[in-house]
C-alpha cells in the first residue's frame, strides 16, 4: 500500500507535470471508485484546468478551476503520465489533456477518485477528519497529540485522524528507530520517548521520500522507487538478526495486525 513517501512523491510529480494542463475528456472504466454518478464526474472535470497538486496523508488533492479531484490508491496502483498510443494494459480511469497527453490511473484492489466542488472540500467525509501529515508536525505538536490520547503507540500512528500518511509498510522501522514496542501505552511515554518517536518518524519516512518511494511502487513515468528492500531495517524480517544488537527479529500479533520487533531494543 502506498504511504506518505509514495503519495507525496506522486503529488510532487503531478504538480510539476500537470499544472496548467486542461482536461479534455474523462474515461471511467471502474465506476465504483467514484463518489458521484460517472456522467456527473465526467461533466464536472471536462475542460477543467489544473491549478495545483498536493497531498494530505495518503490522498492526492488536485485542484482545478472547476473543483477538486481527490485520488486515493487504496491497496496500491499506478498513476502514469502517458499518451493514447502507449496506454498501460490495466487502467481504471483516463484523463485526456488538450496537449494529447493522458493520465492513466489503475487500482490494484480498491481505490478512490472523488470529485468535490471547490468550496465544499470540508464536506468530503473521507478527508475532512485527516490529521496533519506525519512529517509536518513539530515535536511540540506531537507531544500535544500524544498527551490527548490514551491508546497504544502503534494504533496512534496508524490512526489517520491523528497523523496522516503512516501505514503498515513503514511503521515497523519507525517504532524500531524510536526503540518503542508497538503495544506501549501513550500515557507511559516520557519526553525522551516522544523525542525518539519524533526522530523515528522522520528517519523512517524521509529516506524513502528522498528516493521517491519504495521499490514496489512506480512513479508518474513508470520508474520504480529507489527505496530498496535492503534498506528496510526490521519490517518483514522475521528471524533475521537485528541490525543494532543481533537479536533475532520477532513477528508478534498486535491487535488485528502483526508487528515486527526486536525484543531487546523494543521491550514492552
Amino acid at each position: 500500500m502506498p504511504e506518505l513517501p509514495e503519495i507525496t512523491s506522486r503529488a510532487r510529480e503531478m504538480q510539476t507535470e500537470l499544472t496548467g494542463k486542461t482536461i479534455s475528456a474523462v474515461t471511467v472504466l471502474q465506476p465504483k471508485c467514484l463518489n458521484i454518478d460517472p456522467d456527473a464526474f465526467q461533466r464536472s472535470l471536462a475542460w477543467a484546468k489544473i491549478d495545483e497538486v498536493n497531498n494530505h496523508g495518503k490522498w492526492i488533492f488536485t485542484r482545478t478551476d472547476k473543483g477538486w479531484l481527490l485520488i486515493n490508491l487504496g491497496m496500491g496502483g499506478e498513476i502514469l503520465l502517458t499518451s493514447r498510443d502507449a496506454l498501460p494494459r490495466k487502467h481504471r480511469l483516463l484523463f485526456d489533456f488538450t496537449d494529447c497527453s493522458v493520465l492513466a490511473i489503475n487500482f490494484w484492489w480498491f481505490g478512490y477518485a472523488h470529485y468535490v466542488p471547490l468550496h465544499k472540500l470540508n464536506e468530503h467525509e473521507m478527508t475532512a477528519k485527516l490529521g496533519p501529515n506525519a512529517l509536518d508536525v513539530s515535536i511540540d505538536e506531537l507531544t500535544t497529540l500524544i498527551h490527548s490520547n490514551r491508546t497504544r503507540v502503534k494504533a496512534f500512528l496508524l490512526d489517520q485522524t491523528r497523523l496522516a500518511g503512516i501505514g503498515n509498510a513503514y511503521i515497523h522501522d519507525i517504532l524500531f528507530l524510536a526503540r518503542l514496542h508497538p503495544l506501549r501505552q501513550l500515557n507511559t511515554l516520557s519526553d525522551s520517548d516522544i523525542a525518539n518517536l519524533y526522530e523515528g518518524i522522520h528517519k523512517g519516512l524521509e529516506l524513502a521520500l528522498d528516493r521517491h518511494g519504495a521499490f514496489y511502487e512506480v512513479d508518474l513515468y513508470g520508474n520504480a522507487g529507489g527505496f530498496t528492500a535492503d534498506e528496510i531495517l526490521i519490517g518483514y524480517r522475521e528471524n533475521q538478526p537485528c541490525p543494532r544488537c543481533g537479536t533475532l527479529i520477532q513477528k508478534i500479533k498486535t491487535g488485528g495486525t502483526s508487528s515486527f520487533i526486536c525484543p531487546s531494543c523494543q521491550p514492552l
